[in-house]
């Protein structure tokens, strides 16, 4: 089993936060971000950057942490209870782009690498990661092109894996309370550590590099699209489902809150506005029902 290079996976991480930064300024072309750097008390720290008020993205965070523990949170020892009784540490790259426009979709990506080490014992490491894009409405075209980067980017890595991590996304992102998807998935792994490093490694960085790709495009084609206070009001409830998923589903909250984790850096996935209604239900045969009835259901885009 190749050892795990833990300075090459930071610098690639530091590297990654680099260039998406840099790119979304650009597109964004009105607002830059700024940068919080942070130390925690128990090890290890991190930048958070945000970008708001944009005239594309109305936020946008990027955050890279390294942090470390003497012992693994609750959260991780009940997913792997192997962890119980060793130190480790945890880094990666997370962000979440809310944009203005409804038309343009929120997305979300995150590539992280673990390891827990026991004296006298091996270490136990693996990578976790992917992409996933959550749409207020819904363009066939969007959603292909989507899932083509995403496909394309696995196929050197075995015919399998395209499948069995659009399965893991499709899984994962499911908001259980309301029996809905919370968009259109993309890709999630988690606990990859096969024998080779060098694998696991590659493929995790193909999953960073490749994340640009298959938004980008995507916001070009709808930011000048036309839009009001109806398509605002539906962006915003939906919004809501992207805060309730975060708050009570997601595993990489929890970590990062059970761990004691810097809680700003972990809540910037947050909307910065974001309204509940009660018992709302889309017009029959209106744009809003079409993302219901159409994007999220669980199925093959390519």
């Amino acid at each position: 089993m190749n050892i795990p290079n833990i300075s090459q996976v930071k610098d690639f991480f530091l590297s990654l936060q680099d260039q998406i930064c840099k790119q979304l300024e650009q597109i964004d072309g009105h607002s830059t971000f700024i940068e919080d750097c942070w130390q925690r008390e128990e090890g290890g720290g991190g930048r958070s950057r945000v970008l708001t008020a944009g005239g594309i993205f109305e936020q946008a965070g990027v955050n890279f942490s390294h942090v470390m523990g003497k012992s693994m949170p609750a959260s991780a020892t009940a997913h792997r209870p192997e962890l119980a009784g060793r130190s480790y540490q945890a880094m990666g790259v997370s962000l979440v782009i809310h944009p203005l426009n409804p038309y343009i979709p929120t997305s979300h990506a995150n590539v992280r690498f673990f390891i827990a080490e026991k004296e006298g014992e091996s270490p136990l490491w693996w990578f976790g990661g992917g992409f996933d894009l959550t749409p207020y409405y819904g363009f066939k075209e969007d959603a292909i092109h989507w899932h083509s980067v995403a496909k394309t980017l696995c196929q050197p890595f075995g015919d399998d894996i395209y499948p069995k991590y659009k399965e893991w996304c499709d899984d994962y992102f499911f908001i259980k309370h309301r029996n809905e998807p919370r968009g259109i998935g993309g890709l999630f792994y988690d606990d990859l550590n096969t024998p080779d490093f060098d694998t696991c490694f590659n493929f995790t960085q193909s999953v960073g590099n490749k994340f640009l790709s298959a938004y980008l495009p995507i916001v070009e084609r709808r930011k000048n699209m036309a839009w009001g206070d109806r398509e605002r009001q539906f962006q915003l409830y939906r919004r809501s489902r992207y805060v309730e998923f975060n708050l009570v589903w997601d595993r990489g909250t929890l970590f990062g809150l059970q761990s004691g984790g810097r809680t700003e850096s972990i809540l910037m996935s947050m909307p910065p506005l974001v309204r509940w209604e009660y018992g709302y239900t889309p017009e029959p045969n209106s744009p809003e029902s079409e993302l219901y009835n159409s994007f999220l259901i669980k199925k093959d885009w390519v």
